[in-house]
């Protein structure tokens, strides 16, 4: 299951709406028959990769996937037939498939005969390469990662509006690999004009990646024509608001399932103002401004009571700067 969850981890940006799967099949005798992902949306799921590469090797044999096999019939046919056609015998997943239409599948494999169990690596799945699309799924809505950079006083920028470089170079590149695996960039009309961002994946060298996210910037200020934004790097959406749930509802209609906030202060208000920050990435630089804009704008608290409260999901260094992981605590901010 930690390899199928690597497999995984490989397809995160590139499958949306549907989710990044990861499979391994393994023969009758316990040896690597096949292994897949999931391909971009009408393409194969990831058991149907791992089984065509088994080839006949996949009959008596088990099949590891991080999500439970669908049992419908969307764009591609059910991934349960498939397991059965192949021959499979045994089936374990790390966690159950909450969708309306593709659950189920593991009660059609056992009533077939199936050996079934989930419930392997569930945790690590879960909150890791399926975290956004079981929030999707859940909520209607896309997950949302607000991701900022600040000093020890928690500036995100000095006092002339200055901010490159406040964050080290291996929190940069770090960075750039989040977003490969994004669906959408949200930031706000005032980091455009500020800043001119442009909001792309790009290597250490500075190339342009094969697949970029959709650059999405909200407000209803304008931007320069010439913003870099606007360029054919990447496809750009104008959200001509400043409702967050207007926001996100737009881009659900598009498929978008993994979101990453990186507008300023106060699109980042606006966002947990709402409860619509479902995850936070804040990267740390040993260094102190003693003025300039904090990272979080307004959010609607005005006594320590109405505190937004979090849980701290791990703490790592990135280079010289830590970062800190943090979700909603039950009944807060967008869960």
């Amino acid at each position: 299951m930690a390899v199928a969850l690597a497999l995984s981890e490989t397809v995160r940006g590139t499958t949306s709406p549907n989710p990044p799967v990861g499979a391994v099949v393994l023969d009758a005798e316990g040896n690597v028959a096949g292994q897949g992902a999931t391909q971009p949306p009408g393409g194969p799921h990831a058991e149907v990769m791992a089984l065509r590469e088994a080839g006949e090797r996949a009959r008596g044999g088990t099949a590891f996937v991080t999500l439970e096999p669908c049992s419908h019939h969307g764009r591609t046919p059910p991934c349960t037939g498939a397991l059965l056609a192949a021959g499979v015998t045994t089936v374990r997943y790390a966690v159950a498939d909450p969708h309306p239409l593709g659950g189920g599948g593991a009660d059609v494999l056992r009533a077939a005969g199936v050996d079934v169990e989930g419930g392997l690596l569930a945790a690590e799945v879960a909150s890791g390469p399926l975290r956004a699309w079981l929030h999707f799924v859940r909520t209607g809505r896309p997950h949302v990662t607000w991701k900022y950079a600040a000093t020890l006083d928690g500036r995100v920028a000095a006092a002339d509006r200055t901010s490159r470089w406040i964050s080290g170079p291996v929190s940069r590149a770090e960075v750039h690999a989040i977003r490969s695996a994004a669906d959408a960039i949200v930031v706000g009309t005032g980091t455009v004009r500020a800043d001119d961002a442009w909001l792309t994946v790009r290597d250490a060298d500075g190339v342009l990646a094969p697949r970029q996210p959709l650059r999405v910037v909200v407000g209803t200020g304008g931007i320069p024509e010439g913003a870099r934004v606007l360029d054919d790097s990447a496809e750009t959406l104008l959200a001509r608001t400043r409702e967050p749930d207007e926001v996100l509802t737009a881009l659900a209609e598009r498929g978008v399932v993994d979101v990453l906030l990186e507008g300023g202060p106060t699109l980042a208000g606006a966002f947990v103002r709402a409860g619509r920050v479902d995850r936070i990435l804040a990267y740390v630089a040993p260094m102190l401004l003693g003025a300039g804009p904090a990272a979080l704008g307004p959010s609607g608290v005005s006594t320590i009571t109405e505190a937004h409260r979090w849980r701290v999901e791990g703490v790592t260094m990135s280079g010289d700067d830590v970062r800190v992981a943090a979700v909603p605590l039950t009944g807060e901010g967008g869960s």
